[in-house]
Formats: structure tokens, C-alpha cells, sequence
């Protein structure tokens, strides 16, 4: 049984790591972008952001917001930074080191704490902007699945500090990510849909 277990949680790591390395990719470009248009912006007051799409699709009406520069820098800096290290890390256990529970605990706090920040930066863009980044809204996309799948890696592989007796639940707990993953999807997408109505409706 605990050949199984372990077998299992081996191939949740791996698995966690592919979803980091596509996710941390594309969240890395998606800042570094954010980061290049931010600048242009900055530097020239005419410049119109090539993710202007439309009215509500407008990086350029998001990244001049406070909102923007959370903790007194541009986001696209945490985002530049995080992705990296999930880079970083994912290579590390595609080439089939195992990484001590500490990193594994600490990737996983930030993956929650990015993941949270998202939550804000959701509400902020619907109910306060009124507009949505669409390299903000790649971030979103990835930051999702990376902190659900680290999440439940740990969780399967008992690396989060619990009682024995838990783990069964904490198994059940792991399988559940594709349905949590798609619930926040579908959530985030009704959100923007009842938000802009009258926009899609009209844009048909």
C-alpha cells in the first residue's frame, strides 16, 4: 500500500512539475510583456499598449491604476521573480531530484499567496477598473493551476504536517483538483460574463 502511495505521489511531482514549467513560462512571458508595456507607458504618455483590444480588453487602462503597483512597485516584478523560481524548481524535478519538504512548503505558500493575490486583482479589475489586462488575465490562468497542483501534491505525498490518520482524506482532498481548478474557471468566466453583458451581447 504505501509502494502505491508513494508511486502515486511520484507521479503527482511530475505532473505538478509539467504544469509548473508550461505555467511558469507562460506567466513569465505574460510579465516580462506586462513589464515592456508598463515602461512604454511611462515613458511616452501618448503610447497605446498592444493589448488595447477593446474598451474592456485594455492593458493600458489597467497597468496605470495604483492597483497596479500593489506594494508601491509594478506587479509584473513579483510575477518577473515568482515564475522563475516555479521555472526553476520544475526543471529541478523533471531531472528527478527530490526537493527537500521545506521547498516544497515554501513553493507552496507562495503559490497560495500569488494565488490569493489573484482573488484581489480579479475583483479589482471587474469592480473597481472596470477593465481587464489580457496579460493580466494570463497570469490569472496559470497562477490557478500551479497553486492547486502543488497543493495537492503535498497534500497526497503527506508533506503538509498532519496526523496519520488525515492522510486518506487529505488523498481524496488532492483528487479533487481538476474540479476545483475548473470550478474557479468557470466562476472568474461568469464573473466577467454577467460583469460586461451587455458588452458580449452587443459585440455578437
Amino acid at each position: 500500500m504505501q509502494s502505491t502511495q508513494s508511486q502515486t505521489s511520484l507521479r503527482l511531482d511530475r505532473t505538478t512539475a509539467i504544469i509548473m514549467i508550461i505555467g511558469g513560462a507562460l506567466g513569465l512571458l505574460a510579465a516580462v510583456e506586462l513589464t515592456i508595456e508598463k515602461i512604454r507607458v511611462l515613458s511616452d504618455s501618448t503610447y497605446v499598449p498592444t493589448c488595447d483590444i477593446n474598451p474592456v480588453l485594455s492593458c493600458g487602462s489597467v497597468i496605470i491604476t495604483p492597483q497596479a503597483a500593489a506594494f508601491g512597485f509594478p506587479n509584473p516584478i513579483l510575477g518577473i521573480i515568482g515564475f522563475s523560481v516555479v521555472i526553476t524548481l520544475a526543471v529541478t524535478l523533471i531531472t528527478g531530484a527530490i526537493l527537500p519538504r521545506w521547498i516544497w512548503l515554501g513553493l507552496n505558500t507562495g503559490a497560495l499567496l500569488g494565488f490569493a493575490f489573484v482573488q484581489w486583482l480579479v475583483w479589482q479589475s471587474l469592480y473597481s477598473i472596470g477593465a481587464l489586462c489580457p496579460w493580466c488575465m494570463v497570469v490569472w490562468t496559470v497562477t490557478a493551476p500551479i497553486a492547486i497542483w502543488v497543493t495537492a501534491a503535498n497534500l497526497a505525498s503527506g508533506r503538509i504536517p498532519s496526523p496519520e490518520s488525515w492522510q486518506e482524506n487529505l488523498e481524496a482532498i488532492a483528487g479533487l483538483r481538476v474540479f476545483v481548478l475548473a470550478a474557479w474557471y468557470i466562476t472568474v468566466l461568469g464573473l466577467i460574463f454577467v460583469r460586461w453583458q451587455d458588452f458580449w451581447t452587443s459585440s455578437m
